[in-house]
């Protein structure tokens, strides 16, 4: 049986003009993305972990110098990534099994990595510090704790996952990430939770 976190690669292939026209343009991320920012050096090279079609937030790191390389498991998804911002480089791939070989300045996962199960998440974390450049900037999102929760998008089941606090701080430890903001539940960012780590 196909479980919730499984569900997540078809439900945005199936439904990606869609989402990303729901998405829109609405940027309320921005103080988190310019404290990220503020993290790395000049044109620095971002590697966005689920994308989606890249509005608004790679957008807002391209314009503000950022060269940015997106990676999201739905070739549709990518594809409106290509065709909005050509110059950039867009590759489909699943999180989980990423190996550029590449190392980079800052790597995000907002709004994508919450959608992975417990084991998943965990074993998420020796790739983001397989992918980090020293002192590269990590931000993702979560719940605020330990947890499933089940949302919706057009009548289908939409899986959410979070670990809790005290195992992110440990997982991010033991990769050799420093914390250097969290929010729980931030009320000026949607109740988002935010990580904010730099590897050490």
């Amino acid at each position: 049986m196909i479980n919730g976190a499984e569900r997540i690669i078809g439900l945005y292939r199936r439904h990606a003009h869609l989402w990303a026209e729901r998405r829109g343009d609405r940027l309320m991320e921005a103080h988190w993305l310019d404290r990220f920012r503020n993290l790395l050096p000049a044109k620095a090279n971002v590697l966005d972990l689920g994308c989606g079609s890249g509005k608004p937030i790679a957008r807002y790191l391209i314009e503000k110098g950022c060269e940015v390389t997106g990676v999201d498991s739905s070739p549709e998804i990518i594809e409106l990534c290509r065709e909005s911002f050509p110059k950039s480089e867009w590759r489909v791939a699943d999180m989980r099994e990423l190996s550029l070989e590449r190392r980079f300045d800052g790597i995000i996962a907002w709004d994508s990595f919450f959608h992975l199960g417990f084991d998943d998440q965990r074993q998420m974390f020796p790739i983001f510090r397989a992918h980090a450049a020293p002192d590269a900037a990590l931000m993702f999102t979560s719940g605020p704790a330990h947890g499933e929760a089940i949302g919706e998008f057009e009548g289908e089941s939409l899986y959410h996952a979070s670990l809790a606090s005290e195992e992110y701080n440990l997982l991010l430890s033991a990769n050799d990430f420093e914390v250097v903001a969290h929010a729980l539940e931030d009320p000026t960012c949607g109740k988002h939770t935010i990580w904010l780590a730099r590897q050490r």
